[in-house]
C-alpha cells in the first residue's frame, strides 16, 4: 500500500501569495497552535542560481548536516549539486534519492569504522583525513578509497570555528601524512580545508587556497597528481547577506594558484542554501510582567512554544542571534524591555535575553526569519514539547521549473485550498493511507483557490 506523508507536500502559491501570507493564513486559521516553519523552495533555487553565477567553476556539495529535510535534499538533487556527508546515515539518506555515489564526499576526517565499511559497500569512495590513525583505519577497511587531505586554515572571525577539531597543519603535518599515505599505498587525490562555518573574514579564502597549492606541490614531489580542491564551507546565507566578496576572492585565488581546468574545485555550502529559506513562527502561550523596584519600570517575559531544546538549539550550538518580529502589526504606542523564553522547565531555555517589543498578548505570534540552518536536525522533543512542523511552499514559476526535474507524475497532484491538514507538517511521522487520488491539474489564477498541492508517495516502510 502506498501512503501520503506530510513529508512530501508542497503548496504552490499563486501570484497573490508569499511566505508571509501563508504564515498569516496558518496562524489565523484557529487550528494551528504549535510552532511551525514555512520553507520556501524558491529561495533554495535562487541561491543555487546565485552560486552558479558567482562561482561557476566551483561545484557545490551541499552540507547535509546543516538541514537534512527531504524537501531540501530532493530539490538539490534535482538541481545537480553534490553532497557533503559526515556519517553513514547521511550517506544513506542521499543515496536513497538515487544520487550517484560519485556526487558524495564523506567529509569527516574522524570516521567510525562501521561508517567506512558502509561507504565502501555503497561505492562512496571520496573521503577526507587529517591524521595518521585515520590512514591506517582506511588502509584496513577501504584501501581503494580516494582520499583528500584536510588542512587547517582558520578564519579569525567565524560563527563556528572548526580548526581546533579538524585539519592538519599544511606546513608541519601535511608532508608527513602524505609520505605515510604513499608508504601505505593509499590513493590521495586532493586537498580540502574549511575556514569555519559562517565565516566573516573573506580574505582567509585566499590564504587557504594558497596553502592548498603548497600541499599540491608536496604531493607532486611524492608522486601524487592531485586533481581535486575542496574549499569547504563558511558562506553566509541569511537574508540580506551576499557571497559576492567571498566569490571575488575565491575566483581570483583560483586563477592565481589553480589556473588549470584539470583541477576540479568543489565546496561544501550549508547555511548558504537553506538559512533564509526557512521562517519559524511561534505562539505566545504565557506572559509575565516584572515590575521594577521603582514600581514603574516594566519588563515583559514572553513564553513561546519553541525553545533552545527545539528549533533554537542554534543559539547554543551555532552561536546564532535570532530576531523576533510580531506577525501582526500592533498599536505600538510604547515599546517595553522584553525577553523571550522557551517552553521547557530548564532555566537556560531563553531565546532572546533583551529586546524592545510592543506589548503582546497570549495567542499572539512571533516570527523568526533565517531559521533554516542547524535547527531542525538538532531539535528534540524534550519535556514533551513537539518539534516544529514544516509547511513547504513554492511560487508558480519555481514550481514550473521543479516539476520537470523532480520525479513526479500527474498522480502526484491534487487540488486543495491552502493551508490544509495544518496538524500535519513537513517532519510529522504520521501517515495517512489513501487508495485513489483525484488527478486534477490546475494552475491557480484569479479564483478563490490558493494553491496547487503536490502530494508525493512513499512506499510502506521507507
Amino acid at each position: 500500500m502506498k501512503f501520503i506523508t506530510s513529508d512530501k507536500r508542497v503548496h504552490i502559491l499563486d501570484a497573490h501569495s508569499n511566505v508571509w501570507s501563508v504564515i498569516m493564513d496558518i496562524a489565523d486559521s484557529g487550528v494551528q497552535e504549535e510552532a511551525f516553519y514555512v520553507c520556501d523552495l524558491g529561495d533554495i533555487v535562487r541561491k543555487h542560481k546565485t552560486w552558479k553565477s558567482f562561482m561557476p567553476r566551483v561545484q557545490p556539495f551541499y552540507a547535509v548536516k546543516c538541514n537534512d529535510s527531504l524537501a531540501v535534499l530532493e530539490v538539490l538533487t534535482a538541481l545537480g549539486t553534490g553532497f557533503d556527508c559526515a556519517s553513514k546515515a547521511e550517506i544513506n539518506k542521499v543515496l536513497a534519492l538515487g544520487v550517484n555515489p560519485n556526487r558524495i564526499i564523506f567529509a569527516n576526517p574522524a570516521k567510525p569504522s562501521s561508517h567506512i565499511r558502509y561507504a565502501c559497500a555503497t561505492g562512496v569512495s571520496t573521503m577526507t583525513f587529517d591524521n595518521e590513525t585515520e590512514l591506517h583505519k582506511v588502509k584496513n577497511l577501504y584501501p581503494d578509497a580516494d582520499l583528500v587531505i584536510r588542512i587547517r586554515c582558520d578564519a579569525a572571525d567565524a560563527q563556528c570555528p572548526l580548526g581546533m577539531k579538524f585539519g592538519c597543519d599544511p606546513v608541519t603535518e601535511a608532508p608527513r601524512l602524505l609520505e605515510k599515505a604513499r608508504e601505505l599505498g593509499l590513493n590521495v587525490i586532493g586537498v580540502s580545508f574549511h575556514v569555519g562555518s559562517g565565516c566573516r573574514e573573506p580574505a582567509v579564502f585566499e590564504k587557504a587556497i594558497a596553502a592548498a597549492r603548497v600541499v599540491f606541490n608536496v604531493g607532486l614531489e611524492l608522486g601524487y597528481t592531485f586533481d581535486l580542491l575542496d574549499i569547504g564551507g563558511g558562506f553566509p546565507g541569511d537574508r540580506g547577506t551576499s557571497i559576492d566578496e567571498i566569490a571575488e576572492i575565491v575566483n581570483s585565488a583560483l586563477d592565481t594558484y589553480f589556473p588549470s581546468p584539470s583541477v576540479r574545485v568543489i565546496a561544501e555550502p550549508g547555511r548558504f542554501y537553506v538559512s533564509s529559506a526557512y521562517t519559524l513562527t511561534c505562539n505566545i502561550h504565557s506572559v509575565r510582567d516584572v515590575i521594577g523596584d521603582d514600581e514603574t519600570t516594566r519588563h515583559k517575559m514572553y513564553y513561546i512554544n519553541d525553545g533552545v531544546y527545539g528549533s533554537f538549539n542554534c543559539i547554543l550550538y551555532d552561536h546564532q542571534r535570532v530576531v523576533p518580529q510580531p506577525l501582526h502589526e500592533l498599536p505600538a504606542t510604547k515599546y517595553y524591555s522584553s525577553s523571550i523564553w522557551g517552553p521547557t522547565c530548564d532555566g537556560l531555555d531563553q531565546v532572546v535575553e533583551e529586546v524592545l517589543l510592543p506589548e503582546m498578548q497570549i495567542g499572539d505570534w512571533i516570527v523568526f526569519e533565517n531559521m533554516g540552518a542547524y535547527t531542525l536536525p538538532v531539535a528534540s522533543p524534550f519535556n514533551g514539547f513537539p518539534v516544529a512542523k514544516v509547511h513547504v511552499v513554492a511560487d508558480e514559476n519555481i514550481w514550473l521549473l521543479l516539476k520537470d526535474i523532480l520525479p513526479l507524475t500527474e498522480e502526484h497532484f491534487v487540488m486543495n485550498r491552502a493551508p490544509t491538514n495544518l496538524k500535519l507538517g513537513f517532519e510529522d511521522v504520521e501517515r495517512v493511507a489513501v487508495s485513489k487520488l483525484p488527478i486534477r491539474m490546475h494552475v491557480p489564477g484569479a479564483n478563490s483557490e490558493h494553491v496547487l498541492e503536490y502530494v508525493g508517495f512513499l512506499q510502506d516502510g521507507n
